[in-house]
């Protein structure tokens, strides 16, 4: 059954910029009461201003309990029961598997996958007194495959469906939907300097509107492009030397796509620490 987004209460983690910006602003003009956290509580309410309809912004670091806890009862506070909590904060770091920092991975497992289960440990029992709730996760087609050079980001993306499918059958009949969304290569900061393979590029107003439609026709898994998810299905079903031949020719190697990428090496440094790229 389809559902209206207006007077939903939505909170969003990194919000500031990028897909979380883009699901803010897709909510807010539906009617959605927004609030959205990041780790820049300026960035964040700086955004939130910009925005139409009703935004907040506050600071959120999804690897610290204390502030992920702080930041879903401030959006309580100020608007009201959380009906969705959109879990999209996420960093990535890219290239050979054994170059890559310590410190790298760490952040990468605990944003991407500790961050994640943090922000429904915290959001989905509330939800389930209730009687009601939704929690959307912005994963990556890394759940489904793995591309050469995003072996850690994978990984976590990877441990993100595990988790939430098994929190999904534990939640079964409680009124809490869950759902993963796994778009390929998003035009972000994230992504910079990333191949798409055989996918097109896409916005972050493609995975946006991708939120917005699971919250009205919930489903657990989206992936997207649309078509990528029947030929990721059919090559599951080939023996091993047939699939590893449809993804290489599908998949981007990473490593390769990088390079000396600029922009790569900024965003990473930014997102990761000083230490994740020399």
């Amino acid at each position: 059954m389809r559902r209206t987004h207006a007077g939903l209460v939505v909170a969003i983690t990194g919000g500031a910029a990028g897909i979380g910006r883009e699901i803010a602003r897709q909510f807010a003009a539906a009617g959605a009461l927004v609030c959205i956290g990041d780790l820049s509580a300026t960035a964040a309410r700086a955004t939130a201003r910009e925005l139409p309809g009703t935004v907040h912004g506050c600071e959120l670091d999804v690897t610290d309990e204390r502030s992920f806890h702080d930041f879903l009862a401030t959006a309580e506070a100020l608007l009201g029961p959380i009906d969705v909590l959109v879990n999209n904060a996420g960093v990535m770091w890219v290239g050979s598997f054994d170059t890559e920092p310590d410190t790298a991975t760490t952040r990468m497992l605990a944003v991407n996958l500790h961050g994640v289960i943090r922000g429904v440990r915290l959001a989905a029992p509330a939800m389930r007194t209730r009687g009601r709730g939704h929690i959307v996760t912005i994963a990556s087609i890394a759940a489904k495959v793995s591309p050469a050079g995003e072996s850690t980001y994978a990984a976590t993306k990877h441990g993100v469906l595990g988790y939430l499918t098994g929190v999904r059958a534990e939640l079964r009949g409680s009124g809490v939907r869950l759902s993963a969304i796994m778009p390929g290569v998003v035009d972000t900061e994230l992504a910079a300097g990333t191949a798409t393979g055989a996918a097109r590029l896409l916005q972050p107003a493609d995975v946006a509107a991708a939120v917005l439609d699971v919250v009205a026709r919930p489903r657990f898994e989206v992936v997207l492009p649309a078509q990528v998810d029947p030929m990721l299905r059919l090559a599951g079903l080939l023996p091993q030397w047939a699939r590893d031949a449809v993804l290489r020719r599908t998949v981007p190697n990473q490593v390769a796509a990088v390079g000396n990428s600029s922009s790569r090496r900024e965003y990473e440094k930014r997102a990761l620490g000083p230490d994740a790229r020399p």
